[in-house]
């Protein structure tokens, strides 16, 4: 693991459209092998999107491969570059609504995309972030995810194992939370909403933190361009949340999936978003 934390510090030094061909290249290789993440991308890809043809899903997937491992050897970028530089690789479009809400409780809704451990980072430049994380196994690669994330002393992190509560006593003292709500947990705290017209398992928390903190809720996401990255923070969503959970999921999904069809290939679609289903549906993904 140290090697290859060695081999993310040289990449770091590369420039942004050389680290770009290499993913290039190195993505088009990994798409065509028959993997397990391929076969769950094949999934998502044909349950979101029906009406495309194969072919069409296929290219879809390669454009998606490439755009996951371009994000790995961002990480580079992420864990070593200077605030400068990292100013310089990601630019934030609509940071006026966030400043805006200067003096209120703030969450930014952040969904799967490429390059949103970059996008956070550089968001906490510009105002103090809470984020929740999840441990690694490997007690020296969690140390060094911690540090990494933290390197700048513009935020704080709590695990997801701690639960909500250190997070909203955050929130509550002036830190703006950069949250991530859309993938499978399981059905405990979860309701079946549409995504793409599929039911998934969709958390609440957004709406009961939100709720609990009385915060305004920005849509965020960032967008890979070819000289770095954009993260568009998009208005406040209004007369949210309210007193309906499961409409409080529908519309965080309805948001996050016009966010998705934006930059399609840029949605994380390799993990099983999918998995948990309502009572008597079969699984999708096989065993």
């Amino acid at each position: 693991m140290k090697l290859l934390v060695g081999l993310v510090w040289l990449l770091s030094w590369l420039p942004f459209r050389v680290v770009t061909v290499l993913g290039w290249l190195i993505g088009q290789v990994i798409a065509a092998l028959p993997t397990s993440r391929r076969h769950i991308g094949e999934v998502n890809l044909r349950l979101v999107l029906p009406d495309w043809s194969p072919a069409a899903r296929q290219r879809l997937l390669r454009q998606h491969f490439v755009a996951m491992i371009q994000m790995l050897l961002e990480y580079g970028y992420c864990w070593f570059a200077s605030r400068d530089r990292l100013k310089a690789l990601v630019r934030i479009e609509g940071l006026e609504h966030l400043r805006a809400l200067d003096g209120r409780n703030a969450i930014l809704m952040a969904p799967h995309f490429t390059g949103l451990d970059l996008a956070g980072l550089r968001v906490s430049l510009e105002t103090p972030v809470v984020s929740i994380y999840s441990v690694q196994k490997d007690p020296w690669l969690d140390a060094f995810f911690r540090a990494k994330r933290l390197r700048f002393g513009t935020g704080i992190i709590f695990a997801r194992r701690q639960g909500t509560r250190p997070t909203l006593r955050a929130l509550k003292d002036g830190y703006r939370l950069y949250y991530l709500p859309d993938q499978d947990f399981g059905h405990r705290d979860s309701v079946f909403v549409p995504f793409f017209g599929v039911p998934a398992a969709t958390i609440g928390g957004l709406s009961r933190m939100a709720a609990a903190t009385q915060a305004a809720v920005l849509p965020c996401y960032p967008r890979r361009e070819a000289d770095g990255y954009t993260l568009v923070i998009e208005p406040a969503l209004t007369d949210f949340p309210s007193n309906d959970l499961v409409a409080d999921a529908t519309r965080m999904n309805a948001v996050i999936e016009a966010q998705a069809r934006r930059q399609l290939h840029q949605y994380f679609w390799l993990h099983k978003r999918f998995k948990s289903r309502p009572p008597g549906e079969p699984d999708f993904y096989g065993k």
